[in-house]
């Protein structure tokens, strides 16, 4: 049964302008289902996909985005070591931490990603970015899958959270 405290939220998004680019930063809490803990202590990494968009304020869900990055992180636990690893993929390198809890932290820390230039957009015309990032069931492991997708604790996410963009 999952916690009522399970889920991902974000704390804090917000963007500035740095020589002529909008840069992000957000704060994400991951605090994922009791499933997948324990998958995680099992050896099986779990993956984050952070969905940003950059859009006209009021556009239609078929319009075109000026921005749709889909950024992926893992959470791997090496048992041997007893470390927990953060990556960005499609990088296997990362950030080596002692405890499961410092790790998740981290993979909730987005800091200073480039987002758009301000050419790029129009002084006239008003924005928002969309940001979402959820628990990407695809990247587990086949075996874990169909469980994945039909048990609860696994289909976790943020929605979107918007905010406006000043051009």
């Amino acid at each position: 049964m999952a916690r009522a405290a399970d889920g991902f939220h974000v704390i804090d998004a917000k963007t500035r302008r740095v020589d002529g680019k909008h840069i992000l930063s957000a704060e994400i809490d991951y605090r994922f289902s009791e499933r997948a803990l324990e998958a995680l202590e099992n050896g099986v990494p779990l993956t984050i996909q952070v969905h940003l968009q950059v859009r006209e304020q009021g556009a239609w869900i078929w319009d075109e985005s000026l921005v749709d990055r889909r950024l992926r992180y893992r959470i791997r636990y090496k048992p041997l070591s007893e470390r927990y690893l953060v990556s960005r993929l499609p990088s296997e390198d990362g950030r080596i931490f002692v405890t499961r809890q410092a790790a998740i932290a981290a993979l909730g820390e987005l800091n200073d990603l480039h987002l758009i230039s301000a050419h790029h957009l129009d002084p006239q015309q008003a924005y928002e970015v969309h940001l979402r990032a959820s628990l990407d069931i695809e990247e587990l492991p086949l075996p874990l899958r169909p469980m994945a997708y039909l048990r609860a604790g696994w289909k976790q996410s943020t929605g979107w959270t918007r905010w406006p963009l000043t051009p």
